[in-house]
């Protein structure tokens, strides 16, 4: 079984809103988001994945209990 390495998103150019970043900074706690809350995040607004994991960085808040290592 070969290992495949992460496809580079098309969208990952896209710098996240302050909407999007107040919304993962309502989402944390103590600090931190899980990867699904994340990923729901992303999908509820129709951002990639890496978007929402940019928010998360520039709201200081950490991805914790990552499942697939899209973070």
């Amino acid at each position: 079984m070969s290992k495949k390495s992460k496809s580079i998103d098309s969208n990952s150019q896209a710098r996240p809103t302050e909407e999007l970043i107040k919304a993962v900074e309502a989402e944390a706690v103590e600090g931190g988001v899980t990867c699904p809350v994340l990923r729901k995040l992303a999908e509820e607004k129709g951002v990639p994945y890496s978007v929402a994991g940019a928010a998360a960085d520039a709201a200081g808040i950490r991805i914790r209990s990552c499942d697939l290592g899209c973070f």
